[in-house]
């Protein structure tokens, strides 16, 4: 596996991608239509979503899940197994538009995660809107890097990932590190992120796409930055000069929306000189990795993840001995 390449990846598409996407078309993406239309939707979601904070999600027996607290909020770390090397780690943010969702509701991730990149994984429950802004989740993001550090953590042995928003943050949270001359992380992944706030109309894969309305993402996007420029890079990524940050892993489905906002980040960053790892996998739906329970597909995303992660490991020790010498 090379860390600077575009990927798609060739597998028959399973009975069970063709079924969960029937069964998106007639029940999510009708929903998120109806969600992404009022203020008054979006504050109901999120007390919806603060109720899925108390339910029980099962996780294997070899998961171990712990509450972490930091400043402003909390989180969880997440182990997957004891064969972890404890002195590395993952900074994942989750995704959810900035209204709903949880570390709890992206533990299919999380701990799958843990056990592809072999180390603990800190899933942050950073602050979201209504009630916040982005620059409140940026700060949270941006704390509890600076918590992980505090701890012990070399930033070489930290990898930033997050899935859609939490996509988004973790490219705001590099650009804004590398913007204060802070110590980067050694790598970063995004699923399906959402990298262009900016008011412009998504007509790729506006049929195609399961999951996700263009129009509703369009409304949520302005909804966010009102009051902000669009144009900013750490409101709008894509925007951004990527110069000097870490090895990039990408992946989107084929049919997504935010597809095309996913591989232009990829060019701009390649621009820049930084070497990023595309994946575009066919007729996938929004952040497919939190469905890995049902999708092998989903599965062995966690597995080139893995390998990406190795790659990034290995060109760094070869850098070390080269600099070395």
């Amino acid at each position: 596996m090379r860390i600077d390449t575009d990927v798609v990846p060739n597998y028959p598409l399973s009975w069970q991608a063709r079924a969960l996407t029937g069964l998106m078309w007639s029940t999510v993406k009708p929903v998120s239509s109806l969600l992404m239309r009022h203020p008054l939707a979006l504050a109901g979601a999120a007390r919806l979503g603060e109720l899925g904070r108390v339910v029980r999600v099962p996780c294997p027996e070899h998961v171990v899940v712990e509450a972490a607290a930091f400043s402003a909020c909390g989180g969880e770390w997440v182990r997957a197994g004891r064969e972890l090397d404890e002195r590395k780690a993952v900074l994942y943010f989750h995704g959810g538009g900035y209204f709903s969702c949880s570390p709890r509701t992206h533990r299919s991730i999380t701990w799958r995660l843990s056990a592809a990149a072999r180390r603990p994984v800190l899933a942050l429950d950073y602050r979201q809107g209504p009630v916040h802004k982005l620059a409140d989740s940026l700060a949270d993001a941006l704390d509890a890097y600076d918590c992980v550090l505090r701890q012990g953590y070399a930033a070489e042995d930290v990898v930033l990932a997050g899935d859609s928003a939490g996509g988004h943050l973790t490219l705001a949270t590099l650009l804004a590190l590398r913007d204060a001359g802070r110590p980067l992380p050694a790598a970063a992944i995004c699923l399906s992120p959402w990298a262009d706030l900016t008011d412009i109309p998504r007509r790729e894969n506006r049929w195609q796409d399961p999951m996700l309305p263009a129009g509703r993402v369009r409304w949520l996007a302005r909804w966010w930055t009102s009051g902000l420029d669009p144009w900013d890079p750490l409101v709008s990524p894509v925007h951004g000069d990527f110069t000097g940050l870490p090895p990039l892993m990408i992946v989107t489905g084929s049919t997504e929306v935010l597809r095309d906002e996913a591989h232009r980040v990829a060019a701009r960053a390649r621009e820049a000189g930084v070497p990023v790892r595309y994946e575009e996998w066919p007729r996938m739906p929004h952040v497919f990795p939190i469905l890995a329970d049902v999708l092998p597909e989903a599965r062995q995303a966690f597995r080139h993840m893995s390998r990406f992660l190795g790659e990034v490991a290995g060109a760094g020790s070869a850098a070390g001995d080269t600099a070395a010498a």
